[in-house]
């Protein structure tokens, strides 16, 4: 299994661009609204099903991350059910951000990351999280791979 600090690395290596690192931190976090809106539209209970299966994926890399990310969900789940827009609206954003994506990537020169492997999927809103509470102050990865014992 690979470590955060892995996955972080080479998702950063694919995001060096400053724009495409500017279109991702607004992108990535709306790709993942929209979804989780989406799938809440259809069932609350298959989106928090997803939201449960996510943690368990973060919480095999980070559990700051795990619990940090939890909260966001939590807060998302709140917003999704007090905002009075529908389907077409989280559709809407959804397409609009892949849009922004391909083109930073376009800008950036390479592929998107979940090209070569679809865990990426789920690396981007960490990477946008971790870099927004490293900006706050939490400095966990510098611990990271001191802390790691590789298997």
């Amino acid at each position: 299994m690979r470590h955060l600090q892995d996955w972080l690395d080479e998702y950063n290596q694919n995001h060096q661009h400053p724009l495409n690192k500017k279109i991702h931190w607004l992108c990535v976090p709306s790709i993942y609204f929209a979804i989780v809106a989406i799938v809440a539209h259809f069932s609350w209970l298959l989106a928090c099903v997803l939201l449960v299966l996510s943690f368990m994926f973060y919480a095999r890399l980070d559990m700051l991350l795990a619990c940090a990310m939890a909260i966001l969900n939590i807060v998302l789940l709140a917003l999704i059910y007090s905002l009075p827009v529908g389907f077409g609206f989280y559709l809407s954003i959804f397409i609009l951000a892949w849009l922004g994506q391909f083109y930073g990537h376009s800008i950036e020169g390479k592929k998107p990351s979940f090209f070569k492997d679809l865990q990426f999927l789920l690396i981007g809103p960490i990477w946008c999280l971790d870099s927004l509470l490293g900006k706050a102050g939490f400095k966990w990865k510098t611990r990271q791979k001191s802390q790691m014992v590789r298997i």
